[in-house]
């Protein structure tokens, strides 16, 4: 199944009706590992915050049950120039709080996006100004030509600027110094359900929104959203009735959910691709054994890593052959992908001893490692099988499997040597993992997660050529180039793609997209 994007795509203005129910309303109870670390939607750019809070909030551009582009706050849109794009803001929307949606909170939202704490900079950084010609009509002005620029927008959420005014909330929470404000706990979107209450780590109830613009296809009038983090509970709670919902099924329960007579699984390839980052940057490794020295600044130690790791094994024993081992930071169904690269240097530990040797560590090193233990399916045991396997080539691993709502501030504060992060391609075009991830940080969130600061100026210059260029064939010509120099440099090290599993009552339709978003306005219960 391909999502591959469409550089030239350009909405025109869609109605799309007014809220409606079909059938009777419905309670729709949702279990998951983890929970939203805040409600502010540019706090944090993760899968599972992105899901649940783009139900209360929205973007200009929307992703429709197809993951096809459409209309959401912006009506349509159109290149009025090569860096100069014209959006027609729908009229009649309101936030929440009843306050009108105008250009001055796209605006708003916009300064709010990329300034210091928000996690959001990069569905910004290629934003030079946002012009106001009228409440509903604005252009956006780019640094250079970006073709792809409405694609960035379906994760650049609009917040009423007057409700952040007036709750002193005009600054993002920021997730790296444990900074909060009134949009941690409250929100005030235009999305088509409202929060009622909030739990942090227990559980968070949302409704319908009653003047929602737009049309809801589902009948579910309230979601309650449980935070179940021990796997068998999960589970358990979908067996008796609990929860109508859950994700992600853990690989080892899969059979045995699709066996119940009440219940199936839902599955589908998915966006995200697992990797291990180094850093590199600094001249001494953090939480390391080794004083004076950076070992992953040189290469033979990357590759040594690289080939210790046996991921055809955890596929099979840690994955229960839910996942695609890969070579590259994206799965086949983003576009850029090279088949042609998606082939992973042989497991070789004694190999990666020599590299070790060579390099001035025959008798290995110790380093922390840290990992998440409710973000993705089997995250701790996927990173336990990793420090086994580099065990064998005299690697110590300190493992730190933490709850996200401590990794995250962590690896963000780039406070870390060794780690584990999953990436998914937004856009579904491999910009958005090379301006984010192999790009050198630096200005309007380039970089923003490449964590451990690996940087190759011609991986740079390629990224911004690749920006602005129109032409499918060179475009596709240096994104290839691009990731062959990232290989050639191991700048990362690609673990595999997963599949994606959500537990569900027969009773239950939802839809599934391939970035893991749960949209509920799309949820029947029948």
């Amino acid at each position: 199944m391909k999502f591959k994007s469409n550089l030239l795509t350009a909405a025109a203005a869609v109605a799309l009706g007014a809220a409606s129910f079909a059938g009777h309303a419905a309670t729709l109870r949702v279990g998951n590992q983890g929970d939203a670390l805040s409600m502010d939607p540019h706090s944090l750019n993760e899968s599972l915050q992105l899901s649940v809070t783009e139900n209360v909030y929205e973007p200009l551009v929307v992703r429709n049950r197809d993951y096809k582009l459409a209309p959401a706050l912006a009506a349509s849109w159109k290149a009025t120039s090569p860096t100069v794009w014209r959006f027609e803001l729908r009229k009649g929307v309101q936030f929440h709080d009843g306050t009108p949606f105008t250009a001055d909170d796209v605006i708003f939202s916009y300064e709010r996006a990329k300034s210091d704490g928000s996690d959001m900079k990069t569905y910004v950084g290629p934003i030079k100004e946002i012009k106001k010609i009228n409440d509903h009509q604005i252009d956006i002005v780019t640094t250079s030509p970006f073709p792809i620029l409405p694609e960035l927008f379906t994760h650049f959420n609009i917040m009423s600027k007057k409700w952040c005014e007036t709750n002193q909330a005009t600054k993002p929470v920021d997730r790296r110094k444990g900074i909060e404000n009134a949009a941690s706990f409250r929100a005030n979107g235009t999305g088509p359900f409202r929060l009622r209450e909030r739990q942090p780590n227990v559980r968070t109830t949302f409704v319908r929104n009653g003047n929602y613009w737009g049309k809801i296809e589902g009948n579910v009038d309230e979601v309650i959203f449980n935070v179940i983090g021990n796997d068998a509970t999960r589970v358990a709670a979908l067996i008796s009735g609990e929860i109508d919902a859950m994700e992600p099924v853990p690989v080892q329960d899969v059979e045995r959910i699709k066996g119940a007579s009440n219940l199936k699984v839902m599955q589908g390839p998915e966006l995200r691709v697992i990797f291990l980052g180094m850093d590199q940057k600094r001249d001494e490794l953090l939480f390391s054994n080794i004083k004076g020295k950076n070992p992953f600044k040189d290469k033979r130690v990357r590759q040594a890593f690289y080939q210790s790791i046996d991921v055809e094994g955890i596929k099979r024993t840690v994955m229960r052959g839910a996942s695609v081992p890969i070579a590259q930071m994206f799965p086949e169904q983003v576009n850029g992908y090279a088949p042609d690269l998606n082939k992973r240097l042989p497991y070789d530990v004694e190999g990666a001893k020599k590299l070790l040797a060579e390099a001035g560590y025959p008798n290995g090193f110790e380093v922390t490692m840290n990992c998440p233990n409710d973000r993705y399916v089997n995250d701790g045991a996927i990173c336990q099988a990793v420090a086994a396997n580099l065990a064998r080539a005299n690697i110590k691993i300190k493992l730190e499997v933490e709850t996200k709502g401590t990794y995250f501030p962590k690896i963000l504060r780039r406070d870390t040597g060794f780690y584990m992060l999953g990436w998914t391609s937004s856009t579904v075009d491999a910009h958005n993992v090379l301006y984010a991830i192999l790009s050198s940080p630096g200005e309007g969130g380039r970089g923003q997660f490449n964590l451990g600061a690996y940087s190759n100026p011609k991986v740079d210059e390629l990224t911004a050529k690749i920006a602005s260029e129109t032409d499918v064939k060179k475009r596709n010509e240096m994104i290839h180039e691009a990731i062959k120099t990232h290989q050639d440099d191991i700048g990362h090290i690609p673990l595999h793609a997963q599949t994606l599993n959500w537990g569900v009552k027969k009773n239950v339709d939802l839809v599934q997209w391939p970035d893991n978003g749960m949209m509920w306005r799309y949820a029947t219960v029948k």
